[in-house]
């Protein structure tokens, strides 16, 4: 039998509703409309195109949004201080600054700018420290959406072994960290595999694992015989393989699909698995920055 196959766009259409309905709760109780800046530093075309949607996304949701586009050349003393004057605006809650920057300007001081209860991308190491602790405020947004993805699905995760390909700061990690969190949809028995990890034992503990989170950056690396018959399978991958003759991306994830949705109990197609759920999150985290500043 086929895998179920899960549509991230139709939960994140889910989610979106959701958190439609507590900022009018939120903005009828306290007044407070979560706000939301994207700072956007040159004109990166992938870049322009991912600020453009979470802009879109936000004010579909009533948030109060700012776009704040920079020159490619501003300076990083420039741009920090564009952080520190959103950091100190009470009327922006979450703040994102598009990556990649130029490389004149370090990532990392900027990130680490961030007043950490505006950090709605989660990258900053405060609350990076309390996701590993199980005390985060904002959980990085892609992990979230694969945590929200399975919950939803009713996929069993308590006890389950878990296995994570990929070690990233952006999904690897997190998402290893919150799946063995001892809380409601989380609780697993997990294990990370990564470039360092020979491939005699990366297919060997991808066999055994009840629910696969494949974010290792190469198209179909994950192959059928490598997967439990009726796993989860979580293809993270975006892989650009190629162009149709009407000059549209061709995309692949990191598992081979359609051999593994043969074999496993569930899938995330690419495109519209993990992708779509990522700027829902990125939502999510700014209405409960909004709350946590309203108090409530």
């Amino acid at each position: 039998m086929a895998a179920q196959v899960i549509s991230g766009a139709e939960v994140a259409k889910q989610i979106r509703e959701e958190l439609k309905q507590e900022v009018e709760q939120l903005k009828a109780q306290t007044g407070v409309v979560p706000g939301l800046v994207t700072i956007l530093v040159g004109e990166n075309p992938a870049s322009i195109s991912y600020v453009t949607a979470k802009q879109k996304t936000s004010k579909e949701l009533g948030f109060y949004s700012i776009q704040d586009n920079q020159p490619a050349d501003i300076s990083e003393a420039a741009l920090l201080a564009l952080i520190k004057k959103y950091n100190e605006d009470p009327k922006i809650h979450g703040i994102l600054v598009q990556l990649p920057l130029p490389k004149h300007v370090n990532e990392t001081e900027v990130l680490y700018a961030i007043d950490p209860k505006k950090d709605v991308d989660g990258f900053h190491p405060v609350n990076v420290g309390k996701l590993m602790i199980g005390e985060a405020d904002y959980l990085p947004c892609t992990p979230a959406g694969i945590q929200e993805l399975l919950v939803r699905a009713g996929v069993k995760t308590k006890g389950a072994e878990l296995v994570v390909v990929g070690r990233s700061n952006i999904v690897g990690k997190p998402i290893a960290n919150i799946m063995l969190q001892k809380k409601e949809g989380a609780n697993s028995t997990v294990t990370i595999v990564h470039t360092g990890t020979p491939q005699e034992k990366v297919i060997e503990h991808c066999q055994r694992a009840d629910i696969l989170v494949v974010a290792a950056g190469v198209p179909k690396y994950v192959k059928a015989e490598w997967v439990k018959p009726g796993a989860a399978v979580i293809d993270v991958g975006v892989n650009r393989i190629g162009m149709s003759e009407s000059g549209k991306a061709i995309l692949a994830g990191d598992v081979d699909y359609e051999p593994i949705k043969e074999k496993a109990g569930l899938i995330t197609p690419v495109p519209g698995g993990v992708g779509p759920m990522t700027i829902t999150m990125l939502m999510k985290n700014t209405v409960k920055a909004a709350k946590l500043a309203a108090g409530k």
